[in-house]
């Protein structure tokens, strides 16, 4: 028995010491209780900065289209959800009147084309003239709906023997979208011109290039350049990816629950099969990266006045140690200098997290302490699925 006691006494000293090379006791905290602490090695590998957003996805250009003309709609050609060319006739009105209008104007120009334009009298009706049959041309290409650009219809506002109060069309989409700035060049016989209205006849948007607008916090824009590339995830696709980048920066900010946010667009590179407008979609994009680095966990790096500092354990004794660092994350931060490969460093067992996400990525040269989950963007971008704003 007493053998037993003796075994189980050096097996109990033996745990207590690994305990210790894994856990250190800090100085009390106020309620007395000892704050502990693990112990983490300085690895080499890489650490990346990212910041992310939610958005919906949405055409980077879509025009509310109309008829230029009034008139009762005799001919509807499309339906929403369906594909259309540049210049496709999406819908028509009844144009007796029109070409009725057009007849009259053009006889009253012969005939003031035939007559003394070298006075000034008849000069002025025949420009008046002119003027009458142009107008008149133009009231029958508005009774023609065309597709300025090649989109997906997304809605159909009207029906075949309802009436057409000829007002023009509204367009939207992004200035530095991937698609271009432009809303498309109106075709001849369309004649839609610019309103207010955000409803029209028909509905159009450009399905083959598409964005996501972010709101991202005032610090993480900060971060953000036009160019930057970004890791796109939508979360009724589970597995699908998107890559895309910074086409703008909004200038204006909204401000919701006392949080300052501003919107950035994204524009998707090759759309997968699946997305469509309006799915909920999460941007994370990577704003600062360093390789082949030194790091410890963040959580390991203080810094006060302008100055940062770590625990550094040697010989089971804690000396305080300045260091200067560079990439800085929640998990991982760069030590520019102050530390070497394999040194220990106490890491608190409690520690805040802050809208960036970063990490440190091992890359061989030590022990890494989280590193960066699979499916990032090609090049070492984010990974996919990054905590929200």
């Amino acid at each position: 028995m007493n053998r037993t006691l003796l075994v189980n006494g050096a097996l109990g000293v033996l745990l207590a010491a690994g305990a210790g090379t894994a856990y250190l006791a800090l100085g009390d905290g106020g309620d007395g209780a000892a704050a502990s602490t693990r112990l983490s090695r300085v690895a080499r590998g890489t650490v990346v900065s990212s910041v992310s957003a939610s958005g919906s996805v949405e055409s980077a250009r879509s025009r509310s289209l109309s008829f230029g003309a009034s008139g009762t709609v005799r001919k509807i050609y499309v339906r929403a959800g369906q594909k259309v060319k540049a210049g496709d006739v999406l819908a028509r009105l009844n144009q007796t009147e029109a070409l009725e209008n057009i007849d009259a104007a053009k006889a009253n120009l012969a005939v003031a084309a035939d007559g003394d334009t070298s006075s000034e009298k008849g000069y002025a009706g025949y420009v008046q003239a002119k003027n009458s049959y142009n107008s008149a041309l133009r009231a029958y290409q508005g009774t023609v709906l065309k597709a300025p650009f090649a989109g997906t219809v997304t809605a159909v506002n009207g029906t075949v023997g309802g009436g057409s109060s000829g007002s023009s069309s509204s367009s939207s989409g992004s200035g530095s979208g991937s698609s271009g700035s432009g809303t498309g060049a109106s075709s001849p016989s369309s004649s839609t011109t610019t309103s207010s209205s955000g409803s029209g006849f028909v509905e159009l948007a450009d399905t083959a290039h598409l964005q996501v607008e972010g709101q991202f916090t005032e610090a993480d824009t900060t971060k953000l350049k036009v160019g930057q590339t970004a890791a796109v995830t939508f979360d009724a696709l589970t597995g699908t990816t998107a890559t895309g980048r910074i086409t703008a920066i909004g200038a204006a900010p909204a401000t919701t629950d006392n949080v300052v946010k501003f919107p950035a667009v994204i524009a998707l590179g090759d759309v997968p099969a699946g997305v469509r407008l309006g799915q909920t979609a999460t941007v994370e994009i990577t704003v600062a990266r360093a390789e082949n680095v030194l790091y410890v966990p963040s959580a390991a790096v203080r810094t006060a006045g302008g100055q940062s500092t770590v625990t550094v354990v040697r010989d089971g004794r804690q000396v305080t140690t300045t260091v200067e660092t560079g990439v800085k994350g929640d998990q991982g931060t760069e030590i520019s200098s102050g530390l070497k490969e394999g040194d220990e460093v106490a890491v608190s067992s409690t520690s805040g997290s802050g809208g960036t996400n970063q990490r440190g990525i091992p890359g061989g040269g030590g022990p890494g302490f989280g590193g960066a989950p699979g499916g990032g963007a090609p090049g070492g971008g984010a990974p996919g699925g990054g905590g929200r704003r």
